[in-house]
């Protein structure tokens, strides 16, 4: 399980790194008094791996939804044309002091990882599997750096050093574009990022990290180089009235026009059973605190209410659904339905201003509904994955209309040999597939754009993925040539495109429909997403570099830093050769899709036929 740790006492416990950019955030989120909070860490109070293994899977879940609940407090500002010298030197100065209070907490702390690699280790020797490590076995350092992070620290600070002082040479500012979108956000400032102000910014930030970076490499020769304290802080919010409250706007939004009788009911039942939680709140101080509350009491609400529980109050049922838990509870669904009804009156009354216009705002609510649990989907065996792509859907061409036409063949194809997610490939424009014009490696390029309704789950999610050599004999090059002459920012699947609302939702229906009865997997832990974990096995086949696993696939392990590269930083760290071959590497032993291949070209034939 990833993060998952042991401490020196053989306790598990699971840990994760905070964001940089989401520390203070989370800080806030977590109330916790600090003003940056580094790591998220809960002990599970067990010593047996499998019993760890199984709490750890919602201590990261609820890890997840704390990093969602900073990401919402991060509010967009206004777009600026300028900043002033000072706010430059300043930023500067503030990313100097935090780089080397970042290393000297390290130092200190040291990284997290070394327990892991002892467990590990500890495992294989007890397993009687033999291994080779130039580093110590069999004990912490009760304080700072063990000989392999140092190693490792070292190597990256070497890697970092080699990037980031040719860059400031050349005046590339783009190499440190994280960094200054780290900075522009704890200063609450949107600077328009094709103006003087931001290449001046950039070049001033470029020039303290590699400052930092060369005083880091002092103290690892052993000289003290103090840690700045940083005179930046992020400003306070400004004040204003308290505006509007959860009635009130509930009140506004049931005025505003005529709606369904029994929505209005629903969204009415909310509001009051949030009410009766935590009384009738100002939007403005409403907080995710409230909202995971309230999501927790209606967990416990009973399904079946009789007699006096008809009548109560959501405390009391909460807490009669506490005092009886072998009662069924309500589904997910319904606690869905009602954080939905309070995200919706919420953000209405937001958008018509019960909300001051010169105080930041999040959505208490977003992120905050009940998902299935990732761990639960399981991959697709050898067996599941040949009866997929046996199916007339990709056999014979028989695309029902649930398909969504092209969509319907290449979405669980892509996902095989690239391993994204569905909403990754929908959105995804032609202008998105592109040859490296140094090895001339057709690449994937998976990014973000809101204004276009481009959405990636998370930061990580920004990379760059080489098609997989069978793709190519599918035939995928050549449709993403055919959709090409739509032009560059066509999309690549328009059928399920972000501006078709709903399109996406419907497929993945479908796809779950004819997943059951036409092809007949029944076990409801497979689903489309299973292709992503099939992917992710595939791939720890052909690579043993964890980072550029996690590169890869967009994902954060909680050890790697691969998750700060994005897709330019993948090309600079490992170049499209390493990256293509790690792809091309990827095989599923007992699958053989020689009869899809046979019906892609056939396709291809037959259009090239219809065009002479």
């Amino acid at each position: 399980m990833p993060g998952l740790i042991r401490d020196r006492h053989g306790t598990y416990y699971v840990q994760r790194k905070v964001p940089e950019r989401l520390q203070e955030a989370v800080a806030r989120v977590l109330n916790s008094g600090k003003s940056k909070q580094v790591f998220l860490k809960k002990s599970l109070g067990t010593k047996v791996l499998k019993e760890a293994n199984v709490a750890a899977t919602h201590v990261l879940a609820d890890f997840n939804r704390t990093l969602a609940d900073a990401e919402a407090l991060l509010k967009e500002r206004p777009v600026i044309l300028s900043l002033t010298d000072a706010q430059i030197r300043r930023m500067a100065e503030m990313h100097y002091a935090v780089t080397l209070a970042h290393d000297e907490e390290e130092r200190s702390e040291g990284t997290g990882s070394e327990p892991l690699f002892q467990s590990i280790a500890k495992q294989l020797s007890d397993a009687g599997i033999p291994y080779s490590t130039p580093f110590e076995v069999g004990s912490v350092p009760e304080f700072g750096l063990s000989d392999r992070e140092i190693y490792k620290r070292t190597d990256t600070l070497e890697f970092d050093l080699a990037v980031s002082a040719p860059a400031l040479a050349r005046g590339d500012v783009s190499v440190i574009g994280e960094e200054l979108d780290q900075l522009l956000d704890e200063f609450q400032l949107n600077l328009d990022r094709k103006s003087a102000s931001y290449r001046k910014l950039g070049m001033a930030v470029l020039a303290a990290h590699v400052r930092a970076l060369r005083d880091i490499e002092r103290r690892n020769a052993g000289e003290p180089v103090e840690t700045p304290a940083s005179a930046c802080a992020s400003p306070e919010a400004p004040s204003g009235e308290q505006g509007g409250t959860l009635r009130e706007a509930f009140e506004g939004w049931k005025k505003e026009r005529d709606r369904p009788e029994g929505t209005v009911h629903e969204y009415g039942r909310a509001v009051e059973m949030f009410i009766q939680l935590h009384g009738d709140l100002p939007l403005l101080k409403m907080r995710r605190s409230h909202a995971r509350t309230f999501r927790e009491a209606l967990q416990l609400v009973p399904k079946l209410r009789r007699g006096a529980l008809l009548k109560a109050s959501l405390p009391e049922l909460r807490d009669y659904g506490s005092a009886h838990p072998t009662v069924p509870k309500v589904s997910p669904g319904t606690v869905n339905k009602q954080l939905g009804a309070l995200q919706a009156i919420a953000g209405w009354g937001h958008h018509h201003g019960l909300v001051p216009d010169d105080v930041p705002w999040a959505d208490p609510f977003a992120e905050m509904r009940l998902e299935e649990e990732q761990s639960e989907r399981e991959p697709f065996d050898a067996r599941d994955l040949q009866t997929i792509f046996d199916a007339p859907l990709f056999t014979q061409q028989k695309l029902p209309g649930g398909a969504k036409g092209e969509a319907g063949v290449w979405l669980p194809l892509l996902a095989l040999f690239a391993g994204a997610r569905q909403a990754e490939y929908a959105g995804l424009r032609v202008s998105d597939i592109r040859t490296d014009e140094e090895t001339g490696i057709p690449l994937m390029w998976f990014s973000r754009d809101p204004k276009a309704g481009r959405r990636l789950k998370t930061k990580t999610s920004e990379r760059v993925v080489p098609v997989h050599p069978q793709l190519v004999a599918l035939g995928f090059l050549n449709y993403v040539e055919a959709r090409r002459k739509e032009g560059d920012k066509a999309w690549l699947f328009p059928t399920v495109a972000p501006d078709q609302k709903g399109a996406l939702s419907a497929w993945s229906k479908w796809w779950s429909r004819y997943l059951r009865k036409h092809v007949g997997i029944s076990d409801r832990n497979k689903v489309y997403h299973s292709f992503r974990h099939g992917f992710q096995d595939a791939l720890r086949r052909t690579t043993p570099d964890e980072e550029l696993r996690d590169a890869l696939t967009g994902r954060s392990s909680g050890k790697s830093v691969g998750r700060t590269y994005g897709a330019k930083g993948m090309l600079q760290r490992w170049g499209a050769k390493v990256l293509k071959r790690a792809v091309d590497d990827i095989s599923y032993p007992g699958l053989n899709v020689s009869r899809v291949q046979a019906v892609g070209n056939a396709r291809l034939a037959r259009k090239n036929v219809s065009r002479q």
